[in-house]
């Protein structure tokens, strides 16, 4: 996870650029040209929401044993050796559920996949708590899960819908693209 770290006491903490997501690839989101006060610049106004895109849709690397046949591992590979103390592997195992059938009990894989995969939002104080709402419409051939993150003091600070979409065609580059 990216953190905020204030650079110095009396500055403006750093905070992360947006990303965009179009449900193919993330990318960061820049300023209009007429901003009035960082014209071109990246964009940081939703770090919270940024942080969950970041979470959710980065692959994260998984055991061996985890691959399902003929999938070559995903995610940073720094991961594998690369954590500081605290620290855990970044993104969500989300990606394995690609290309599966949906089988009796997946709600339960996806709740686990996103709070393991937003956890650090918790870790690091951002957020209080995460609810995960998960529905399968097995006749659309998909599974949609509701974020909703608590605050501190107990007010919701994010909710947001999203989908996965089972595509039953072998060789689909990006399945969740529309």
């Amino acid at each position: 996870m990216l953190r905020i770290i204030p650079l110095d006491e009396s500055e403006e903490p750093y905070r992360a650029p947006d990303i965009g997501w179009d449900g193919v690839a993330g990318d960061l989101i820049l300023n209009a040209l007429d901003h009035p006060t960082a014209p071109g610049d990246l964009r940081a106004e939703q770090g919270l929401a940024t942080q969950v895109l970041i979470h959710l849709m980065t692959d994260r690397r998984v055991e061996e044993s985890e691959l399902p046949e003929g999938e070559q591992n995903r995610g940073w590979f720094g991961d594998s050796f690369d954590l500081m103390d605290g620290e855990g592997p970044l993104g969500s195992r989300l990606w394995l559920l690609r290309r599966r059938e949906i089988y009796e009990g997946i709600e339960i894989d996806v709740d686990d996949y996103v709070r393991e995969a937003l956890e650090p939002l918790i870790a690091q104080g951002a957020v209080a708590s995460i609810d995960v709402a998960v529905t399968v419409d097995r006749p659309g051939n998909r599974v949609d899960y509701v974020v909703t993150l608590t605050g501190r003091d107990g007010a919701r600070v994010y909710e947001r819908k999203f989908e996965l979409l089972w595509r039953q065609i072998n060789g689909v580059v990006h399945p969740l693209a529309g």
